[in-house]
């Protein structure tokens, strides 16, 4: 199924049992390659290309995207019942910690990246992690280049429409689904994202860059004035001299003079009509 733009959570929240143990609660040892899953200890080996990259990648991008209240963060072990603890590849989640326990609280979003092989055990996960409170999971899938959302309704996986983006409370920003399957294009994508959101570094430099511009702009009208002003200050000059020494000008001549733009030749002008017998004398050109 392809959905239109952009992509909406879709149903009410998934009722949490009150009594599940808190969300950061360990039943494994944190930065250990582990998941308590029903009860049984599983080894999660460490990631390969192109997994690690387009996890790397896309947490980047996520992180450029959200709110600044919450926070990105990989491999973070949730507690989704008594016996199971895993670590989705992406968590999204508030950065004030539950004012009624001091805990960490739920994601509300999550990103796995899976293949074919994994989609299986990804859909698993994602079914205990909403059933836990996480309100949207995700699946980045980085052999076919596309995206899909785990649907509780249809208990399967919608693909969502590559043209697509997620909006969603948490983010400032639309996730745009493109860069997040395509590593090629996400870079330029965060940067479209950090400029939204109107990243103060970006905005500094955007401010500075334009300061910098008027300031050059201005030193170059200055300089263009200055070079102007010497131009019409020797023309003058010298058709002053001119009249003083009585030497007839004709109409061609003094057009000539007064639109002349080169310093160097009107001082030369100049220089030979202090002794030149005609105005011949002083425009000829060696």
């Amino acid at each position: 199924m392809v959905l239109s733009k952009p992509i909406q959570a879709e149903g009410e929240l998934p009722l949490v049992d009150a009594e599940l143990p808190p969300v950061d609660e360990r039943l494994v040892a944190p930065g250990t390659p582990y998941e308590m899953v029903d009860g049984e200890l599983v080894y999660v080996p460490p990631s390969d290309p192109p997994h690690g990259e387009r996890q790397s990648k896309a947490s980047a991008l996520i992180e450029a995207c959200v709110r600044p209240e919450f926070a990105v963060a990989t491999e973070v072990l949730t507690r989704v019942s008594r016996t199971t603890d895993i670590a989705p590849d992406i968590s999204v989640y508030p950065r004030a910690r539950d004012p009624a326990t001091g805990r960490r609280r739920v994601a509300e979003l999550a990103f796995e990246v899976v293949s074919a092989q994994s989609l299986a055990s990804a859909a698993d996960n994602a079914r205990r992690l909403l059933a836990r409170g996480v309100r949207r999971v995700f699946a980045i899938d980085v052999e076919r280049n596309r995206a899909m959302e785990w649907s509780s309704g249809l208990e399967a996986w919608r693909l969502l429409d590559i043209a697509a983006c997620i909006a969603d409370p948490v983010l400032a920003v639309g996730l745009a689904i493109e860069p997040l399957v395509k590593a090629a294009i996400m870079d330029d994508a965060i940067a479209r994202a950090l400029i939204a959101k109107n990243n103060p570094v970006i905005a500094a430099e955007n401010a500075a860059s334009q300061r910098r511009g008027k300031a050059e702009g201005r030193a170059e009208g200055l300089v263009e004035g200055r070079a102007e002003g010497l131009v019409e200050g020797v023309q003058r000059s010298l058709l002053q001299l001119l009249d003083a020494r009585g030497i007839p000008l004709e109409a061609a001549d003094r057009a000539r003079i007064v639109e002349e733009q080169d310093l160097r030749r009107l001082e030369r002008w100049h220089a030979r009509a202090a002794h030149a017998a005609s105005i011949a004398d002083v425009l000829a050109d060696s």
